[in-house]
């Protein structure tokens, strides 16, 4: 598995139907891409956001960031809705899981 977390903050101002729109196609384009396992997003209460997907490998995340429609969508992230992001990605992970069974 790859990991990759998208932090950001929207700039002041931006067109939120317009950011809203452009986020739930891409959401839907990545599904389709191959390699994709899964995406959600969570908003603190300070503004920041916190994406994170997971792809099969490394190759499938990078695809996906090549993918045209995406690219244009991400120049248009940093022209037009962030203020600023980090993105992280890694795929040697280390992964512990709980899971409470019925009792």
């Amino acid at each position: 598995m790859f990991l990759v977390v998208f932090r950001n903050r929207k700039r002041a101002g931006i067109d939120a139907a317009a950011y809203a729109a452009d986020a739930a196609r891409m959401e839907a384009l990545a599904a389709r891409q191959p390699g994709y396992l899964s995406f959600k997003s969570y908003a603190a209460d300070d503004g920041e956001v916190v994406a994170i997907s997971e792809w099969t490998d490394e190759a499938a995340a990078r695809a996906w960031g090549r993918q045209a429609d995406h690219a244009v969508i991400q120049q248009r992230g940093r022209a037009e809705y962030y203020q600023d992001y980090t993105l992280f990605a890694g795929g040697d992970l280390r992964i512990h899981r709980f899971e409470r069974t019925a009792s």
